[in-house]
């Protein structure tokens, strides 16, 4: 494996454990409850962490296309959730959330960020890091 492709799955792996770190931050210490379309975001995410453990220790860069769906998939979710939160017009296509709206906004810094925000970067991140995995895998065949 190339060192590129390595510091690629590092690059990956390292975003992923950011991303659920700061998710179990808010939910456990903050106590900020997660809506389902939060828990929908982590069930993409989380899994990336243990898929991109286990190919950094066998050397094995074809993770990279799972990782690029899972991360597709997770951002296709959270750039929705952001919409819902920052859109008025889609705020009244927010799905029934139960105990906590997905509207809501537990954080909001500088008018922006919110925890959907930060899980779309995190996805973004993956993505991009992925493409790049896949590319130079091909590129050193």
């Amino acid at each position: 494996m190339s060192k590129k492709v390595e510091n690629g799955l590092l690059f990956i792996w390292i975003v992923s454990v950011v991303a659920t770190l700061g998710s179990l931050y808010f939910s456990e210490i903050r106590h900020y409850e997660p809506c389902k379309m939060c828990w929908i975001q982590r069930i993409f995410m989380y899994p990336i962490v243990i898929m991109t453990t286990i190919a950094f220790i066998q050397k094995n860069a074809r993770i990279a296309a799972t990782t690029a769906v899972f991360a597709i998939m997770g951002s296709s979710v959270s750039l929705y959730h952001y919409g819902i939160q920052k859109l008025s017009f889609l705020a009244d296509t927010a799905p029934s959330c139960g105990l906590v709206s997905c509207t809501g906004q537990y954080i909001n810094w500088l008018g922006f960020i919110t925890i959907p925000f930060l899980a779309l970067t995190a996805f973004i991140l993956i993505a991009g890091a992925s493409f790049y995995v896949m590319k130079a895998v091909k590129a050193a065949k």
